[in-house]
């Protein structure tokens, strides 16, 4: 799937995507797709997939409890993330009920997006927000030159800005950057370093007025266990956890600990979107805007209104990808 724009973050750039679908009686779509930085490659995506599938053929009456049978498979989270996305959808046709009524969460409300403004020069980054119609801006930092575009930010009004440094900043970077950013009324920082030294954000947080998410390192919620005391929220991609059940519950834990939960996505089409939507009442904010990243949605079951999203009232049985990409080839 071609890109709007080239997206360029800390560790790399694209100018496509590829996303493997797998579908269940022809209707109930799953999105699986590798990352630059996470993996897994198309290769170790169609290989999972293929084990799952066979695994799946093996199943009976539909039940929840096949669900939860996925979220144990053995396979990388992209694959599993996406069988599990089309085993809820069947579900949902199936039983004739809502996707989060099938997996006991309650209904969506007022979803708002941010949208990403990805790594580019310093004019070309700046022109993009001056001219972006969304009020909430996700900023991609983590590069040499990117103090510069401080001064720039403090001139730009009528917008709130959330930073993602992807990991690309030094320790002493990072308290560096956090002191400007908090002096501009950033609303919160993600992954300023490696996730190897977010165990030294906890010097950091609470001496600047800004919250410090963490994505990378956080895949299952065995991992959110390992950095609860580091940070104050977490960016949730059920693209890595693995599915819905598993994003849940690291949501669930993290409101326990008090911890805000963002949901965020990979570059990816409604298909994979749509079960983050399902689960936005365990939510704080949301970082939604993969469709948008797309020159053309591939699915359709989402609205995007500027920020604003909403499920179709047809959503039962999850998105559908619209009929020209059925039977083609997608990257």
């Amino acid at each position: 799937m071609r890109l709007r724009r080239p997206f360029r973050v800390a560790y790399g750039e694209a100018a496509s995507k590829t996303s493997l679908f797998v579908e269940i009686d022809g209707c109930n779509w799953g999105e699986a797709s590798g990352s630059v930085y996470y993996g897994p490659s198309k290769e170790e995506i169609e290989r999972d997939l293929e084990i799952g599938i066979e695994i799946l053929r093996g199943t009976e009456k539909p039940s929840v409890g096949v669900l939860e049978e996925i979220n144990r498979f053995e396979l990388n989270h992209s694959a599993r993330f996406a069988l599990s996305t089309a085993y809820l959808h069947y579900l949902s046709g199936k039983l004739g009920q809502y996707p989060w009524e099938i997996v006991d969460l309650e209904a969506p409300d007022e979803i708002k997006t941010s949208f990403t403004v990805s790594i580019s020069s310093i004019s070309e980054m700046i022109s993009e927000i001056k001219e972006s119609p969304y009020p909430t801006i996700k900023l991609k930092m983590g590069f040499d030159g990117d103090e510069e575009l401080l001064p720039e930010l403090k001139k730009i009004t009528g917008r709130n800005f959330r930073i993602d440094a992807n990991g690309g900043w030094s320790l002493e970077k990072a308290e560096r950057m956090l002191f400007e950013l908090a002096q501009t009324g950033v609303e919160l920082i993600e992954q300023p370093t490696k996730p190897e030294l977010a165990a030294e954000w906890q010097y950091l947080k609470g001496r600047f007025n800004v919250a410090l998410f963490i994505d990378e390192g956080v895949n299952v919620l065995e991992d959110y266990l390992k950095f609860a005391d580091y940070v104050d929220g977490i960016n949730i991609k059920q693209a890595k956890a693995g599915g819905i059940l598993e994003a849940a519950a690291i949501a669930k834990q993290a409101a326990k600990d008090s911890r805000k939960v963002m949901l965020g996505c990979m570059v990816e089409s409604s298909v994979a979107i749509a079960p983050a939507l399902y689960m936005a009442s365990l939510a704080d904010y949301f970082d939604l805007d993969g469709p948008l990243l797309l020159e053309q949605d591939c699915a359709t079951g989402i609205m995007f209104n500027i920020d604003k999203i909403n499920l179709c009232e047809d959503i039962i049985g999850g998105p559908k990808l619209k009929a020209r990409f059925r039977y083609d080839k997608i990257d």
